[in-house]
């Protein structure tokens, strides 16, 4: 004999298994990444490492080792895979990179009285590293941690000065638009060809109306540019002729830091 419903309302159609949200995947992916970081053989012993089912744990590590943020090893089972070396590596150099600079940017600071900062080049953006404020009353929008475009800023055309000119181009049809006043391509590649032939870049307004910058980039031991940093404010305190006197304080410190890194030539 069936058991009867019981009254009121009709039971709820079955549910559907919903899919995990994004932020529980990411998780369960640190969860294997930490995991392999520890040791496994197979999944089996990931899942039961990571309390997932043997499926979920297959789906992801094949998502993580497509990405190659993990590897399998045929003799030692599951490894980090070279993209988090990569990862491992840039972090490490931005965090020494960091702690060399600071002192001579608080130099250049103590000596211009502005705004100085450190950045480094992240696809069309700057990542500002690090941020000395300026003694006058002037607030610079920038902070550590916060991204400005390259295209517009003094900071990020010296990190593009050894890019060239067919990515010079390429960051033009992306983010000419971001510019404050209209600049034709040409107009564009004969700024930043002046720029590198020179070693030091300006920001005439081109992203805060305001604001004025002198930049130069920093070297490291190979000679690739790895960051760049500026000195700011605004234009009351820029006059053209005293940027000219700025290039070669910040020049100087740009070399320095470089020099801390391992930089001969610079």
């Amino acid at each position: 004999m069936q058991d009867k419903q019981p009254s009121g309302n009709p039971p709820s159609p079955p549910v559907a298994a919903a899919k995990p949200p994004s932020s529980q995947t990411l998780m369960r992916g640190l969860d294997i990444i930490e995991a392999v970081s520890e040791g496994v053989v197979d999944i089996a012993d990931l899942a039961n490492k990571t309390g997932m089912t043997y499926s979920t744990a297959h789906r992801i590590l094949s998502a993580l080792q497509a990405r190659h943020y993990v590897r399998r090893d045929a003799v030692h089972g599951y490894r980090l895979g070279r993209k988090l070396l990569e990862l491992g590596y840039r972090a490490y150099s931005q965090v020494d990179l960091t702690r060399l600079a600071h002192p001579i940017l608080e130099r250049l600071a103590r000596e211009t009285s502005d705004t100085v900062h450190l950045g480094y080049a992240e696809q069309d953006q700057v990542i500002y590293l690090d941020k000395i404020a300026s003694r006058r009353a002037v607030e610079i929008s920038s902070r550590i941690g916060g991204s400005k475009p390259l295209i517009s800023t003094g900071i990020g055309k010296a990190l593009l000065m050894d890019a060239g000119e067919e990515e010079w181009r390429k960051i033009y049809e992306r983010n000419a638009h971001l510019l404050r006043e209209a600049v034709t391509l040409e107009q564009w590649l004969q700024t930043m060809r002046a720029y590198t032939k020179n070693g030091y870049s300006y920001d005439l307004g081109e992203d805060e109306q305001s604001i004025r910058c002198v930049a130069a980039p920093v070297r490291d031991s190979s000679g690739r540019i790895v960051a760049a940093i500026s000195v700011s404010s605004t234009v009351e305190y820029m006059s053209p002729e005293r940027m000219t006197k700025l290039v070669s304080s910040v020049q100087k410190a740009a070399r320095q830091i470089s020099a801390e890194l391992g930089a001969t030539a610079v």
